[in-house]
């Protein structure tokens, strides 16, 4: 199965460790984290995180997060049909921390992923049909 995770959170892949620049360290942690919540449950196999300014207006995100906006995208694939589910993926990144102030361009009222928050919520996951 193929999933796609969008955020207004960054989560660049940088490779960066400590000892590195700040900023892109954080930026690291921020991808650690999502890759740490997803593996909860399953092994992923990371196919692409990218990042684009867009208008986000339809993706679903919170009431106060309109517009345009620095937004994140990451493809990847689990191995086994319904190890993983939408629902699943919600409850997971609900609260989890993350850094902001990095690359982000949306006001982000806590340093938190938001998945059921009608005004907060930053980040939405699809499956994507092959």
């Amino acid at each position: 199965m193929r999933f796609k995770l969008t955020t207004i959170i960054d989560i660049t892949q940088t490779l960066a460790r400590r000892g590195d620049i700040k900023k892109l360290v954080n930026q690291q942690a921020n991808y650690n984290t999502m890759i740490q919540t997803i593996g909860l449950r399953v092994n992923i196999t990371p196919e692409a995180c990218t990042s684009n300014f867009r208008d986000i207006s339809k993706l679903n995100f919170g009431s106060t997060i309109k517009g345009k906006h620095q937004c994140w995208e990451f493809l990847f694939n689990v191995e086994y049909e319904d190890a993983l589910t939408l629902n699943m993926l919600e409850l997971d990144f609900d609260l989890v921390p993350i850094i902001t102030k990095l690359d982000d361009t949306a006001t982000i009222t806590n340093d938190i992923f938001r998945t059921k928050h009608p005004k907060d919520t930053n980040i939405v996951f699809e499956i994507v049909k092959e």
